[in-house]
């Protein structure tokens, strides 16, 4: 890798440190191809991407970012997983080491926030954007649906006490 190929990679490291909503660093050690690549499936199902860098580049591109103090994880073999979404990430990388044993989660950031792998987990837990978009929704679309019940229920009923008296009659 010459000097101009590097200087690309720690420019677009650069951009992903500080453009993304979390970034998650695992160690991969004893991964196989097949592994990695179906991490790499999972994680791009749930919005974010993989990328294996060398430390030194990327100790280079963290400088003078907010999330600087990473650098501290980036001994041995790291990947890093990231994402717009603030939890994407984190959740597939925590789903995969559920699964795979060989993938240690070690920590990462969220915007300033320097995370540990407990906080990683935290971050896992909690609801996607999509999903707290789609209960703010459910929220806000309950009351109107318990309206449109409540003005139905009384022709229903007047409906049903109708067909009653007209059985009776016909009896």
């Amino acid at each position: 890798m010459d000097r101009a190929q590097k200087e690309a990679v720690i420019g677009e490291l650069g951009q992903i440190f500080t453009d993304s909503g979390v970034v998650v660093v695992s160690r991969y050690a004893g991964l196989t191809v097949a592994e990695m690549t179906d991490y790499r499936l999972r994680m791009t199902e749930a919005g974010g991407v993989v990328r294996v860098a060398k430390n030194r580049l990327a100790k280079i591109a963290l400088k003078d970012t907010q999330c600087e103090s990473i650098g501290d994880l980036l001994s041995g073999m790291v990947v890093f997983a990231y994402s717009e979404d603030p939890v994407a990430a984190a959740k597939a990388t925590q789903a995969f080491a559920k699964d795979n044993e060989k993938l240690v989660v070690l920590g990462g950031s969220m915007g300033d926030t320097i995370l540990d792998a407990a906080g990683v987990k935290a971050v896992a837990a909690m609801p996607s954007r999509e999903e707290v978009l789609a209960s703010i929704a459910a929220c806000l679309g309950a009351p109107a649906s318990n309206i449109a019940g409540a003005i139905g229920a009384p022709a229903s009923n007047i409906a049903g006490i109708l067909s009653t008296i007209e059985e009776a009659a016909t009896a």
